[in-house]
């Protein structure tokens, strides 16, 4: 008998180099199917059991906003010159929110999903993509509370709120890019999640949420407004108080200087989504080895 006849139906041939597990896989629609359900079920069982369920998702972000417009507003009267500041220090927070808990839960994504991830079908991308996805749907309910304060504090609507899910989907592209680099170097290297966290308290205190880039213009510098602004978060987190709140907060365009400027935190989103897919592909075929 011969060895064709001895192989499987389906399988390769004998001396055939088998392709190793890849980021994306073989079918895009299993992919995205894959990567949504895991998202979904996230999302449910978050707060599964708990008597407030999704309000927890709103009481978050909100007991922080309640802290730091305590102390930052009413004890030291910061923010009384700009307009609707305990509304621009929510939405600074929500969307940092978003950030955080998108790049703090990709880092150990892989590594919590080691029964998938061992499957030689499965696409590796899904489980880090899968947090973000999550993070998108809490972003989309926390969002409410602060057209709510808005409104409430005498806000109109505009018809610049719809820049607001253009400005979504360009800060979820900069958190996916981060992503896929922070899971999957944290397979390797364990010393990525503490590194991660250090480094998003220095970009919360060091990005105009607490603040405005008024008050950094006018006590420094210009120059050191546009460094700001490389930062994307810090760029997409400015345009959104522009184009959501009131037109009296500066556009990212004014702040960095023109819109010719606004090149440079779009060229640091690419290269990190670029990057962020190179590391991810080159690194998805030995996850499982690693893990």
């Amino acid at each position: 008998m011969s060895t064709a006849e001895l192989t499987p139906p389906g399988a390769p041939a004998p001396g055939t180099r088998v392709r190793g597990p890849t980021a994306l896989g073989n079918d895009p629609r299993r992919f995205w199917n894959l990567t949504m359900a895991l998202a979904i079920t996230d999302f449910k069982l978050r707060f599964f059991g708990s008597v407030l369920g999704y309000l927890w998702q709103l009481m978050r972000p909100l007991m922080l906003f309640g802290v730091l417009y305590t102390v930052f507003s009413l004890f030291f009267s910061f923010g009384a010159e700009v307009k609707y500041y305990p509304v621009a220090l929510l939405m600074g927070i929500v969307l940092f929110t978003f950030m955080s808990e998108a790049t703090s839960l990709s880092v150990r994504s892989l590594v919590n999903r080691e029964n998938l991830v061992r499957k030689i079908e499965f696409p590796r991308l899904a489980v880090p993509l899968s947090t973000v996805v999550t993070a998108l749907l809490n972003l989309v309910l926390n969002l409410v509370p602060v057209f709510v304060f808005l409104l409430a504090a005498g806000g109109r609507p505009r018809w610049s709120w719809l820049e607001l899910p253009l400005l979504v989907i360009v800060l979820t592209l900069f958190v996916v890019g981060l992503s896929m680099l922070l899971s999957a170097w944290f397979v390797r290297y364990r010393d990525v999640e503490p590194i991660w966290d250090v480094l998003l308290q220095v970009m919360f205190y060091g990005s105009p949420i607490l603040y405005t880039l008024q008050s950094v213009i006018a006590q420094t510098s210009p120059t050191v407004a546009h460094v700001m602004l490389l930062n994307p978060f810090t760029a997409v987190m400015q345009q959104a108080r522009h184009a959501v709140i009131d037109p009296s907060h500066l556009s990212a365009a004014q702040a960095i200087g023109g819109s010719a400027r606004l090149l440079l935190p779009a060229t640091v989103i690419v290269v990190v989504l670029a990057l962020g897919s190179w590391v991810f592909s080159r690194e998805a075929p030995r996850v499982a080895e690693d893990l």
